[in-house]
């Protein structure tokens, strides 16, 4: 892998947060490890500027790991975070909570552990089409015009809810998942959003690896023959001069609409292959068909 990597940022939505197009997923990351801390920084330096988190990973650990690795930094990076998971207080998991009175509580517990004084993005971890939405935006604009955050959005994957949070909020952004294996917001929700100017922020873009090392099995509606199928399309199309990570994240940043794909990353060479994807050989039409065609486009079954 090179030495030297070049990066690309966009503007997330309406808001003034310019972000790197490849974005630092921070949930699979050992919070105990102090090699944890050195590939945030590592990726701070080859120019990763957006860090994901939210306050249910590792129980507010994950959020007291960046703020640590990021501490004498804070104007440098990007740090996103989420809320509505509440932990139950015996530990033995979480329920759903997107009142006001959560996420108002959740928001001041998380900028303590973060160790700063505002967080960038902040993102309802979730939602339902049964939630309280005005009193959730309420939550969310009150702590804006407090200055606890700069801009909020929403982590989900439904349409029902997106279309809420579009019509009734000031929302910059959503997380939703989308790779060669969940091609679901394609049929209505990328064209939405964009027409709306609210950034997309595509989470598991290698779907959890199965596109690019591991081996074949079930994934959503797919069956294991038919994802064999498509990490065989991302490595037809990958050489030395694109390896199958970037030809799969390229395929989502080419998907108009996109800001940014929010990678997963535990070790410095996973990093060094997200990074190089910016920089590498970029996929032309002809590939770009030549993929997708590889297996049938998925749709939304629920919550449409």
């Amino acid at each position: 892998m090179p030495d030297f990597y070049f990066m690309e940022y966009r503007l997330l939505g309406k808001s003034s947060l310019n972000i790197s197009r490849i974005g630092f997923g921070c949930m699979s990351l050992d919070s105990a490890s102090p090699a944890s801390g050195k590939i945030l920084q590592q990726a701070l330096y080859l120019g990763i500027n957006y860090f994901d988190t939210a306050d249910m990973y590792q129980k507010g650990l994950n959020e007291e790991l960046l703020g640590k690795a990021f501490k004498g930094l804070r104007d440098k990076v990007i740090i996103a975070s989420k809320a509505g998971n509440q932990w139950r207080p015996d530990g033995s998991g979480w329920d759903w909570n997107a009142s006001k009175k959560y996420i108002l509580q959740a928001a001041e517990a998380s900028l303590r552990r973060l160790q700063t004084d505002y967080i960038d993005l902040y993102q309802l971890h979730g939602g339902t089409i049964e939630d309280p939405i005005d009193e959730t935006i309420e939550a969310f604009e009150l702590l804006k015009a407090q200055g606890k955050i700069r801009y909020y959005g929403i982590s989900s994957i439904r349409p029902n809810v997106i279309r809420e949070y579009i019509s009734r909020s000031q929302i910059v952004s959503v997380m939703m998942q989308y790779s060669l294996l969940d091609r679901r917001p394609e049929e209505e929700m990328l064209n939405l959003l964009q027409e709306n100017q609210v950034g997309v922020l595509a989470r598991g873009s290698l779907a959890k690896g199965l596109l690019v090392s591991k081996p074949a099995t079930p994934f959503l509606n797919y069956d294991a023959r038919q994802v064999k199928l498509a990490a065989d399309a991302i490595r037809e199309l990958s050489d030395g001069q694109r390896g199958p990570t970037q030809t799969a994240l390229q395929l989502v940043l080419r998907q108009p609409g996109i800001t940014a794909a929010v990678v997963g990353m535990r070790t410095s060479e996973q990093l060094r292959e997200a990074v190089a994807t910016i920089d590498s050989k970029q996929l032309n039409p002809e590939e770009m068909e030549q993929i997708t065609k590889a297996i049938p486009a998925n749709m939304y079954e629920d919550h449409r």
